[in-house]
């Protein structure tokens, strides 16, 4: 591949609780002309589609597209659990990056239920089967609802080699909450303390509390990927590059390796940070700002690790020294993240694209990162998918 593959629009909705949201093809379309606004551009121009999507019937991304236009390009609907809108993203660039077309579409977007996330198909094998079993094995707990047992174990698993603290985790969550505090868009904006974090109701006693977990979201993201031609032929400003990108599925580590910090993707994450560090020429101290999958406070814990910006168990000292946030070394997730901002799956990568897209542009308001330069995407699904994305100013 050796065209380069540009960000030139974003969009995003405020992101809602389930219930007070519009239905998904308004928030959708919404999202895409936004985005194409942002690039100056209208939908005749786009070639192809890729939608992201967890829960919806087959060709909801049709569904959604056609309140924007009709004009008979491919449209690709995509589904890898919580990192569809970033898979949506990487196919996006990858279609551009090939020369295939000169502009894509990536779109994400959920129309969620409240409460826990359940199985659907209940008359078939899940996808999770094996997962569910090492969680078993590993943690029991069967009264948890799954993600939290997921999640919540990899944060134990954490606490019992390190000795990391359940305050910590608390200090996570109450600094998503002052990013947040500066956004917009984000479901909750309320500022939070480490105090209220661990007073919150134990979901697992001494491991997890409510708030150390994201809320059930809806809504919608886009973004308008193009080549470097096309951004110069129709006089499109502000784009932002994507340097490198990689996408990873699991090993055999992460059932064999007995660790739940294996069973919720680190392994994943690692090869995909590597392989993007590798591919740029470039190393996690060289990251600015960084939007990461922080569906628990706890993954926000060992993701710092596997991206390789603390070192093994080293993550602790890295978030009471403060280097997680402004005036830090790297500020992680200033939009709030999925703790804050909130987590409709579909759309969350394609969220995250936004607010970096922002942040290099230096249109991200009392959320900007002084001076940033590079910017690191890490977006996480398990079942598993996880893409790692480095974007630059074009």
């Amino acid at each position: 591949m050796s065209t380069s593959a540009l960000v030139a629009g974003v969009g995003m909705i405020p992101f809602a609780k389930p219930g007070s949201n519009k239905p998904y093809p308004e928030m959708a379309a919404v999202a895409v002309r936004e985005a194409l606004a942002d690039a100056g551009l209208s939908y005749a121009n786009v070639q192809q589609a890729y939608v992201g999507y967890v829960y919806g019937d087959s060709t909801c991304g049709q569904r959604a597209l056609y309140e924007v236009g009709m004009t008979g390009i491919p449209v690709f609907n995509v589904n890898n659990n919580c990192s569809t809108g970033s898979s949506a993203l990487f196919l996006a660039r990858q279609a551009v990056a090939s020369g295939a077309v000169d502009c894509a579409l990536a779109l994400g977007f959920e129309h969620m239920s409240p409460g826990a996330i359940g199985t659907v198909f209940k008359d078939r094998p899940s996808p999770f089967e094996r997962f569910d079993q090492a969680t078993e094995e590993l943690v029991g707990h069967s009264e948890i609802p799954l993600a939290l047992r997921y999640f919540g174990g990899a944060g134990l698993a954490h606490m019992q080699q390190y000795g990391t603290k359940l305050s910590t985790f608390a200090k996570i969550r109450a600094k998503a909450s002052r990013h947040a505090a500066n956004n917009p868009l984000a479901l909750f904006r309320k500022e939070v303390t480490e105090e209220e974090v661990l007073q919150s109701p134990a979901v697992w006693e001494g491991v997890l509390t409510r708030l150390m977990a994201c809320p059930p979201t809806c809504g919608a993201a886009a973004a308008i990927i193009c080549s470097e031609a096309f951004a110069r032929k129709h006089g499109i400003s502000g784009a932002v590059r994507i340097r490198a990108q990689a996408m990873t599925t699991d090993a055999p580590a992460v059932f064999d390796a007995r660790d739940m910090r294996e069973v919720v993707g680190f392994g994943m994450s690692c090869e995909a940070a590597r392989q993007v560090y590798e591919a740029a020429g470039i190393g996690p101290e060289d990251i600015d700002v960084v939007e990461l999958h922080d569906c628990f406070a706890q993954n926000e814990l060992i993701t710092y690790e596997a991206l390789g910006l603390c070192g093994l168990g080293e993550s602790e000292r890295f978030i009471c020294d403060g280097d997680n946030t402004y005036g830090g070394k790297v500020v992680t997730n200033p939009s709030g993240g999925l703790l804050s901002k909130g987590h409709p799956l579909g759309a969350t990568g394609l969220a995250q694209c936004t607010e970096l897209v922002q942040q290099l542009r230096g249109t991200a308001e009392a959320r900007q990162v002084s001076g940033a330069r590079l910017a690191l995407q890490h977006n996480l699904g398990l079942g598993g998918a996880c893409v790692v994305t480095l974007y630059e100013p074009a």
